[in-house]
């Protein structure tokens, strides 16, 4: 049996957030958006599908960053708290808590940041952007094979660098696989990839390339190539071939930066990228590294403990 895959856009400031329809007999939802996506683009979206809300009963989440499980906790209440929700157990504390999101940017990017209200910002987003805090029904760590009714079942990847917990839904049969953030490429409105973890993350892309091979890619946000033109959400074969091999090389040029900023010390300046600002005029980064969620620093502090370990 042939599911069809329907990418559900939701508002979000000058943005959109991408949730995934696996329109099985079971109806699932990959990835949630934040607490207003449910109302405002997911109910909409699935009306016009044909589709109620109500009748989701899978709620498939592929990392726990806010703006990924932000939703979860409204679209459970949505089906009537029916819906089974599953996340890797590494991540699911960012389902569980609130402060994990806080405790996150603390122990990473915050350490760079140099804002002395960040803790507070960072508390009060997600008070705002979270729904509410919510116990997984369903923890994977990856192997897993999901039963969405019929005979459609949805096989688990752990694909772990993007976040310790990220994973890949792959629809058995057809192909179609869902990656949330864990292809960055260039990365999104910040120009830059991010990752926790580069080891993991290079390992987790060439799995992806060389075994797992999409049919069809679907990624969480509309990532860009080196020109700045976006992906796009799907991803043909071709594509999505092409899309990993980049995110490869790009990650080859950043890591060659970074040991070697390491390599020579570490250093305090002046600049918005201190103490990496090595690693910015090597690659010709300009963007703006505070705007978050701060790829550049959250990739720089993944290398460090790489460095260091």
């Amino acid at each position: 049996m042939t599911v069809a895959v329907h990418p559900l856009a939701s508002p979000w400031g000058r943005f959109h957030l991408y949730s995934f329809l696996i329109d099985a007999p079971e109806l699932a939802i990959v990835d949630t958006g934040i607490a207003s996506s449910p109302a405002e683009g997911l109910a909409p979206a699935l009306g016009a599908l044909g589709r109620r809300i109500e009748d989701v009963r899978w709620i498939l989440l592929t990392h726990g960053h806010i703006d990924h499980v932000g939703g979860a906790h409204a679209l459970w209440e949505r089906t009537g708290r029916k819906a089974e929700i599953v996340i890797h157990e590494a991540d699911a504390p960012m389902l569980r808590s609130r402060r994990a999101h806080v405790e996150e940017y603390l122990d990473g990017r915050g350490r760079y940041l140099g804002d002395p209200d960040g803790e507070a910002k960072q508390s009060a987003s997600a008070q705002a952007v979270i729904a509410g805090e919510l116990e997984p029904t369903v923890l994977v760590s990856g192997g897993e094979t999901l039963s969405l009714g019929g005979d459609v079942t949805v096989r688990v990847h752990a694909i772990p660098g993007h976040t310790p917990g990220s994973v890949a839904f792959e629809i058995d049969g057809q192909g179609d696989v869902f990656v949330g953030d864990a292809v960055q490429i260039h990365g999104a409105a910040n120009g830059f990839p991010g990752f926790t973890d580069p080891s993991a993350y290079r390992d987790s892309l060439v799995r992806l390339r060389d075994g797992i091979r999409p049919e069809r890619l679907h990624l969480g946000h509309p990532y860009r190539t080196a020109s700045g033109e976006s992906h796009g959400v799907v991803l043909d074969r071709e594509q999505a071939r092409a899309a990993l091999q980049q995110s490869l090389d790009i990650e080859a040029r950043v890591g060659a930066a970074a040991h070697a900023c390491l390599e020579h010390g570490l250093r305090d300046t002046d600049s918005p990228y201190s103490p990496f600002e090595p690693v910015a005029e090597a690659l010709g980064y300009a963007g703006d590294p505070t705007l978050e969620p701060s790829p550049f620093f959250t990739s720089m502090h993944g290398y460090r403990r790489q460095h260091h370990a």
